[in-house]
């Protein structure tokens, strides 16, 4: 099964605020994150037999026409298990069915879901076996912003090492291109986030204690116009040395753990 994929520009701080939007191969196709309605989409969705809609995850710039499509063509809506109150909220529809993991969706030839949380705690991906929409877990340029409060760095360093495992010939990610390295940017990602860590951790023993400190010590590069994404970062990292103990961490300051330095 393939997937086609239509670029919606969407207005949120995405990558060059585009979206990526799937849709499979009939019949009883699955679309997959509708961000808003454009032209284009409309298109490709009236050339398609849409059967079921689905999203990798609640965020605004994922979610924004799926009330609309799923009228228009009376698709089945499909939302995580446990988590249907936050997609009614976020999409504007009551889901007609849930998913959990490895839940196999009646879309064409069946696509397989796979629990990807961290981004968002409901992020999943769909598997077919030319690949997995991966939603906002992985990226073939920069990094993937996991921020506090609904960020778990624990839960999406977990995420890519899965994806890892199950090494997969296509990540269709949501924003940016297509990713064919599948595992080799999966571990590029595993690595960029444990040094980040690091610094945070570093930045922690050397005397910072509040989230904007350790910020300044732990980040080298300009954050004008994104420096609340990266404190939040910086909160998810704190919670996961906290809860690792690594570090003393109350939910506002942090603190070398006891017999560190």
């Amino acid at each position: 099964m393939d997937w086609h994929r239509v670029d919606v520009p969407v207005p949120s701080r995405a990558p060059a605020g585009v979206t990526a939007v799937y849709l499979s191969d009939g019949p009883g196709a699955l679309l997959v994150d509708p961000a808003r309605r454009t032209a284009d989409l409309d298109a490709a969705v009236a050339a398609t037999d849409i059967a079921h809609i689905a999203v990798t995850h609640h965020h605004p710039d994922h979610v924004g026409a799926v009330a609309e499509y799923a009228r228009e063509t009376d698709a089945t809506v499909w939302a995580r298990r446990g988590r249907t109150d936050a997609f009614e909220a976020a999409a504007d529809i009551t889901p007609d069915r849930t998913f959990a993991e490895e839940t196999v969706l009646p879309a064409g030839d069946g696509v397989t879901v796979v629990d990807l949380p961290g981004h968002a705690p409901e992020h999943v991906g769909f598997e077919t076996a030319t690949g997995i929409v991966s939603g906002d877990v992985a990226a073939a340029e920069g990094s993937v912003v996991v921020g506090a409060p609904e960020g778990d760095m624990r839960a999406y360093l977990s995420s890519l090492r899965r994806l890892h495992s199950r090494a997969p010939d296509i990540l269709y990610p949501g924003h940016g291109p297509t990713i064919t390295d599948t595992r080799a940017t999966c571990r590029q990602l595993i690595r960029h986030r444990l040094r980040r860590e690091e610094r945070v951790q570093a930045a922690v023993e050397s005397g910072a204690a509040t989230p904007d400190n350790i910020l300044d010590r732990a980040y080298e590069k300009e954050l004008t116009g994104v420096r609340d994404l990266a404190l939040a970062t910086v909160v998810a990292h704190l919670e996961k040395l906290g809860v690792e103990g690594a570090i003393r961490w109350d939910g506002d300051q942090a603190r070398p753990q006891t017999g560190r330095t």
